[in-house]
């Protein structure tokens, strides 16, 4: 354990990658409103997931996020089994400064958000690392932009839809309208976001290469 450069690479890339997917599940009951359009608050931090996935994905290869994507989810899955454990304890009257009315409006709809997110976090990130292999076989190591924003493209399209559409339209929390209009706000806010990435991705890129090539062989 870490007696290699490129382990202690993957562990913080790790780290950043689950520290950030669980984050986006525990705030992402909250909708916020951008002039017309309403989206999840829980979409802010996964436009990191998505910059750490691409670097996995160059140094680590396909069996590297596919590994990753599924302790993620199985440490999802533990937030919600905490989550519900959390919320079937009373609290204690008129000493808890949160009662149990206000912690399950906030944490009770995340685990719409959860069930959701599993599945859509699984579906998109197969969905991202195959779309990024197939760009990046035909081009190498060129057009690093190419097989970053190519994958994200797609798969945030599924991924947008899938979680709204179990997290906040199938309970009834919002309408047909809204569910799309909402899909489609954070899906562009996700593209936007990881396009504006792309010169992060470099210098990511351009950092763990340096690291690595001071390691002896």
């Amino acid at each position: 354990m870490f007696k290699t450069k490129k382990e202690v690479v993957f562990i913080i890339l790790s780290g950043i990658f689950i520290t950030n997917a669980v984050t986006a599940e525990l705030i992402g009951g909250k909708l916020i409103q951008i002039g017309p359009f309403v989206m999840s608050i829980g979409i802010l931090p996964w436009p990191i997931v998505f910059l750490t996935t691409d670097l996995i994905n160059d140094y680590f290869g396909e069996k590297g996020v596919k590994k990753l994507s599924l302790i993620t989810a199985g440490l999802i899955a533990y937030s919600f089994i905490i989550l519900l454990l959390a919320m079937s304890i009373p609290a204690a009257k008129g000493i808890s400064p949160v009662n149990d009315t206000q912690f399950t409006a906030v944490f009770g709809q995340s685990m719409w958000i959860i069930v959701g997110s599993i599945i859509a976090f699984l579906i998109s990130q197969l969905i991202d690392v195959t779309v990024f292999w197939f760009f990046k076989n035909r081009t190498g190591n060129k057009k690093i932009w190419l097989r970053a924003t190519g994958s994200t493209i797609i798969s945030q399209l599924f991924d947008s839809f899938i979680v709204l559409g179990i997290a906040f339209w199938l309970p009834g929390k919002i309408n047909f309208e809204t569910f799309l209009t909402s899909a489609l706000t954070g899906y562009t806010f996700k593209l936007g976001t990881a396009i504006l990435l792309t010169p992060l991705i470099y210098l990511g890129h351009c950092t763990i290469k340096k690291y690595l090539a001071t390691e002896k062989e």
